[in-house]
C-alpha cells in the first residue's frame, strides 16, 4: 500500500527545558522528546490519521534507539530509519523565553547520521508511489544526503505532491549563496514550496511575500506558501488562487514546532483535497496549538483538537 505521507531529512532527541524564562546554563531538568523538522511532519500527519515514513538516520546508540521507539509509538514506519556506526544521534538543546525567542543549540557533531543518507539505500518506487514527499532545505546541505535527496526528487517526476520544506538553517551552510543553486535545483521537481521570509529569500533572493511567492512559481512549484509569522500565511497556487489568512490567537509557550504541526495539516489538507483557504487555515491552527505547548513532536494535535480550536477561533 502506497504511504499518504513519505518524509526525508532530520533526526534527532530534542532535550527542552522544563523551566521558562531561565538561561540554559541555570535550567536543571529537562524532557527528551523525539525531534527533527521532517520526523515531526510525519508524526504530525500521522496524529491527524494518515499513513506515515520517515527516511532517516540515527547513531547506533541508546539515543537511536529512542528514537524507533518514539516513532513506533506515535504510528510512523520506522523500516527506512537505519544507524550509522561510529556517529552519535544527534541532541538539540534549546532556551524558551515567550512568546518569541528559543535559541536552538544543535549537537550534530562531527556529522549528524541524517546526512549520510545515501541514494543506494532508497526505494525509490516507495518514493515515487507515495502521495505526498517531502524533503528539506537541510537535506541538500551536505553529501551524501544532497545527492539521495536530489535523486528522490527526480524518481518522483512530478508524481502525487512533492513538498519542498525550505528549512534554511544557517549553521549548516557557509552562506546563502552556497545553498541557492541547490534550491533552485529542488525546486524544479517540487510541486509545494513552504518557507518563512528568511527561507524565502535564501530560495529567490526576494523577501517580499507575494514576490517571493512568484519567484518560487516561476522557478517551477504549483503552489508557494509563503509564512510570515504574526502577519498570518500566503498561499498562492499556479491557476491563480491565492489566499492571506491570520494567524489563530495563541498565548505562545515555544513556537519551535509550530511550523512542523503546520507542514503535517498541510499535507492532510492537501491529501483530502480541501480549497486552499480550508488547508491553510486547518495548518495555521495546527501550528499555534503546538507553539501552546512545550514540546513538538509529542504535541502534535488531533483532528479533534484543531476543529475545537477553529470552532472557538482562539487557542484556548
Amino acid at each position: 500500500m502506497a504511504y499518504d505521507l513519505i518524509t526525508m531529512g532530520r533526526i534527532g532527541v530534542d532535550l527542552y527545558p522544563l523551566q521558562t524564562g531561565v538561561p540554559l546554563a541555570r535550567v536543571s531538568s529537562f524532557g527528551k522528546f523525539l525531534g527533527g523538522s521532517a520526523t515531526n511532519v510525519a508524526v504530525a500527519a500521522a496524529r491527524l490519521g494518515r499513513h506515515t515514513a520517515v527516511i532517516t538516520r540515527t547513531g547506533d546508540d541508546p539515543f537511536g534507539g529512542y528514537l524507533h521507539e518514539a516513532l513506533r509509538g506515535f504510528g510512523v514506519d520506522d523500516r527506512w530509519v537505519t544507524p550509522v556506526p561510529g556517529l552519535p544521534t544527534p541532541v538539540t538543546f534549546c532556551e524558551v523565553f515567550p512568546p518569541d525567542d528559543f535559541p536552538l543549540y544543535f549537537y550534530r557533531q562531527p556529522k549528524a547520521p541524517d546526512l549520510e543518507i545515501d541514494v543506494h539505500e532508497l526505494d525509490l518506487d516507495a518514493i515515487r508511489r507515495a502521495r505526498v514527499f517531502w524533503v528539506t532545505g537541510t537535506g541538500l546541505s551536505e553529501e551524501p544526503s544532497r545527492s539521495a535527496t536530489l535523486a528522490a526528487l527526480a524518481r518522483r517526476d512530478g508524481a502525487g505532491t512533492t513538498v519542498f520544506d525550505l528549512d534554511w538553517r544557517p549553521m549548516f551552510w557557509s552562506d546563502p549563496d552556497q545553498a541557492r543553486p541547490f534550491y533552485a535545483e529542488a525546486l524544479r521537481h517540487t510541486t509545494v514550496a513552504v518557507g518563512n521570509l528568511d527561507e524565502v529569500e535564501v530560495a529567490t533572493g526576494v523577501r517580499e511575500p507575494h514576490a517571493a511567492a512568484r519567484a518560487l512559481l516561476d522557478a517551477g512549484v504549483e503552489l508557494a506558501v509563503v509564512k510570515q509569522g504574526p502577519k498570518g500565511v500566503l498561499a498562492v497556487h499556479r491557476d491563480g488562487g491565492s489566499v492571506e489568512v491570520p494567524p489563530l490567537p495563541v498565548t505562545v509557550l515555544n513556537g519551535l514546532g509550530a511550523g512542523d504541526a503546520f507542514g503535517g495539516s498541510l499535507c492532510h489538507g492537501l491529501l483530502a483535497g480541501w480549497d486552499l483557504e480550508t488547508v491553510m487555515r486547518h495548518a495555521n491552527a495546527a501550528g499555534a496549538i503546538v507553539a501552546s505547548r512545550l514540546e513538538c513532536s509529542s504535541a502534535m494535535p488531533t483532528p479533534a483538537e484543531v476543529a475545537a480550536a477553529l470552532d472557538a477561533g482562539a487557542v484556548l
